[in-house]
């Protein structure tokens, strides 16, 4: 059977171009029938890649079969999966975020998990001698998602193995890195044709504090003023994205790449906890600047408390 490579729900880039690149490693140089899928549509990041190295768009998959063989990648979070994904037959995972737990298998498989800040990053190193072999297209996609993910550089998770791989990869495809970063920014800012509800759950994942349910949404922009214009409207919207979602509390940070800080709406009391406890924030109205704050995987989800 053919191996279903994804990632977690709401695809960012490297939630889309990782199983891409893999899919094609297992196909092309393991031998190992591999195809990238999707568990939702990609960002307006992720669009712009596929489009920009003519990649196809993968099948959106609204579950797995069960015994179906996969790969999981840039997660291991069952949350962030489809609900039988324990059903399925998982044989390896390759990931960069804390190891969360849940996930059952039918066997010994191969797990990856590594402090980098993406996972086409361990993908490359996996590989070895054979990343060589990567056409541009796949070469692109990988560049893609480190960029991505480390905010060209300025996340506080990108590593020197990060920068290698991107300096190696911009060098053999002829992109200018800065130039190529500043386009994926652009992209990933325009997010006017979205719903508010859309908007909250682009780039979001579930997580508990202090008994309480959270959806954690990050928008990752250089232009913060666009969703802040919408903050009203996003905030009301949070009462029906939690409800539907069944969480209590939906926190949005609109993280300002150029300036290198996050706003955080705070549409009620339980917000302002938060950011006060979490952040040694001082709020006063329905925003607080958190200068500094980049990542929700290192700076945001480890300080959450209540």
């Amino acid at each position: 059977m053919t191996i279903q490579v994804f990632g977690h729900k709401s695809p960012d880039t490297d939630s889309t171009g990782s199983p891409i690149v893999w899919a094609w490693y297992l196909t092309e140089v393991k031998g190992t029938p591999a195809e990238a899928k999707l568990l939702g549509e990609p960002n307006t990041e992720a669009a712009f890649v596929l489009e920009r190295w003519n990649l196809d768009k993968p099948e959106i998959i609204s579950g797995v079969e069960a015994g179906a063989p996969v790969v999981i990648v840039d997660t291991n979070n069952p949350a962030e999966l489809p609900d039988a994904i324990n059903d399925a037959d998982i044989q390896a995972i390759i990931d960069h975020h804390k190891l969360v737990g849940g996930l059952e298998t039918k066997g010994p498989i191969d797990i990856t998990i590594r402090p980098l800040a993406c996972t086409a990053t361990i993908m490359v190193d996996l590989m070895g001698d054979d990343a060589a072999k990567m056409p541009d297209a796949i070469k692109g996609a990988a560049l893609s998602c480190i960029i991505s993910d480390t905010l060209e550089f300025r996340s506080p998770t990108t590593t020197d193995r990060d920068r290698e791989v991107v300096a190696a990869l911009a060098a053999d495809l002829g992109v200018n890195v800065a130039d190529y970063a500043a386009e994926l920014f652009a992209a990933k800012s325009d997010v006017s044709a979205f719903s508010d509800a859309e908007l909250i759950r682009m780039d979001s994942k579930e997580y508990e504090v202090g008994g309480k349910k959270f959806r954690v949404s990050v928008l990752e922009t250089t232009a913060p003023q666009i969703p802040l214009d919408r903050k009203a409207s996003l905030m009301e919207s949070f009462k029906t994205v939690a409800a539907e979602d069944g969480v209590d509390e939906v926190l949005l940070f609109v993280v300002d790449i150029i300036k290198e800080e996050a706003t955080l709406l705070v549409p009620n009391d339980l917000v302002k906890t938060v950011a006060e406890k979490s952040f040694g924030a001082t709020v006063s109205g329905d925003t607080v600047v958190l200068p500094g704050i980049m990542s929700r995987k290192k700076q945001i989800i480890p300080n959450l408390t209540l």
